[in-house]
């Protein structure tokens, strides 16, 4: 009696660890989210300049508001996946794809691409992989906005004062929080709602509640 009851206690915990084991898919769609992510992150790196030029001149650091567009191929393969590394792996790939097609910071991009992913990664982590309603994608936006903002911050706004690292940070959490979280969950949503990711997670969550 005493083993049947032990024997039950650990398939759901067994379950759960199966559940985050990668798959072929899971690398292959994660792999395909990076590349494409690369690409609009490399469109997004010759037209920013024109976009958040007004946003500095009105508030120096301000600019940081439209930069999570850098930042959401980690919340979006974090979200998709749901798998340990998922964020990581996504944004380092789009990172490297941005950087291989050619960008103004050049090898540093990995860097960035690094430090964003784990700030997302971080916060599904925190929540154990097995939370992803729109309050953690857009705290794992948030997570990515900050460490890009302290990042940023200390490789290439160095010799800035005190009040546009803060401005310029909090305005990379809140934008980071938008667009690359609140964003991604609805691209998510939406994408599930055609079918494109019934082999996922993400995808019979949420058929299963139409």
């Amino acid at each position: 009696m005493h083993s049947t009851i032990e024997n039950q206690g650990t398939k759901p915990f067994t379950r759960r660890r199966g559940s985050l084991r990668w798959r072929v898919v899971d690398i292959v769609v994660a792999a395909v989210i990076g590349v494409a992510a690369g690409l609009i992150f490399w469109v997004w790196n010759l037209t920013y300049t024109p976009l958040s030029a007004p946003l500095e001149a009105l508030l120096p650091g301000a600019q940081s508001l439209l930069y999570g567009v850098w930042l959401f191929a980690g919340v979006l393969g974090g979200l998709v996946i749901r798998k340990p590394g998922a964020a990581l792996f996504t944004e380092l790939v789009a990172a490297t794809v941005s950087a291989l097609v050619g960008t103004q910071w050049g090898p540093l991009t990995l860097v960035s691409g690094l430090v964003q992913g784990l700030g997302a990664e971080l916060v599904f982590a925190i929540f154990l992989y097995a939370n992803y309603r729109v309050y953690v994608a857009v705290l794992a936006g948030a997570g990515a906005g900050l460490a890009m903002g302290v990042n940023d911050s200390i490789l290439w706004y160095a010799g800035t004062g005190a009040d546009f690292k803060t401005i310029y940070i909090v305005c990379a959490v809140i934008g980071a929080a938008l667009v690359a979280g609140l964003l991604s969950w609805v691209v998510v949503r939406a994408l599930a709602r055609t079918g494109a990711l019934s082999r996922f997670a993400a995808g019979r969550e949420v058929t299963a509640r139409s």
